[in-house]
């Protein structure tokens, strides 16, 4: 039995399908890095868009991912990705990203600049004394981290997704960001093999938590 074993918690899902609230809830109960892939894509979609880049312009962001210089900034059980010295605020939530983002995420070396910097994650856990990193996303299970100890896969009825991004005052287009994520040709959106998964209509948020903790709690205590 390891003394100190350090697990990779994988969550995958849709638009607010909880996947956020959940890793960070878990982030505290276990005393893991939280890192959210999704604001990895924004941040750089934010970054673009004011650089006055868009996604259908191909040779303008091959030209300009080279230049990106990503970093990981730890601020209390979090990971902020940091672009060229700045770690992005508000803006990756405005209208604009919203609109832009599942274009962006869509680019396959855009995906490729940024898998390294993901799997690093795990190095940047360690590396800070964690017992082990929680990532969310849409390709952790499948791509970023397949072989993770535990993998998630969490969803919930269309109107139901559509309600919480209503009540957190967002306005996302959660069924067309979906729509984008799971068709499009590298590392399209899909429940990982083996994943466990949890369907979040109806379920409080507290409900959700309990149900990912329980094989977490397992795990640890059987490494």
């Amino acid at each position: 039995m390891a003394a100190n074993p350090f697990i990779i918690v994988a969550i995958d899902g849709g638009a607010a399908a909880g996947k956020t609230s959940t890793a960070r809830a878990l982030s505290e109960r276990f005393n893991l890095l939280h890192a959210d892939s999704g604001s990895h894509y924004r941040a750089v979609t934010a970054e673009f868009l004011r650089r006055g880049i868009a996604a259908d312009d191909r040779p303008a962001v091959l030209a300009a991912l080279p230049q990106l210089r990503l970093r990981a900034r730890v601020a209390g059980r979090t990971s902020l990705i940091e672009i060229d010295g700045r770690v992005a605020g508000d803006e990756i939530r405005s209208t604009e990203v919203n609109a832009a983002v599942s274009h962006f995420a869509a680019i396959p070396e855009l995906r490729t600049a940024l898998l390294s910097y993901q799997r690093n994650q795990a190095n940047v856990a360690r590396d800070h004394a964690f017992r082990g990193l929680v990532m969310e996303g849409r390709d952790i299970g499948s791509v970023i981290f397949p072989n993770a100890d535990l993998r998630f896969y969490l969803h919930a009825d269309p109107s139901e997704k559509a309600r919480r991004r209503a009540r957190e005052g967002h306005q996302d287009a959660v069924a067309e960001r979906d729509r984008i994520d799971s068709s499009r040709a590298t590392a399209p959106l899909s429940c990982p093999p083996g994943a466990i998964v949890i369907d979040t209509t109806g379920l409080t948020l507290k409900q959700v938590i309990e149900q990912a903790a329980a094989p977490i709690a397992a795990r640890l205590v059987t490494a």
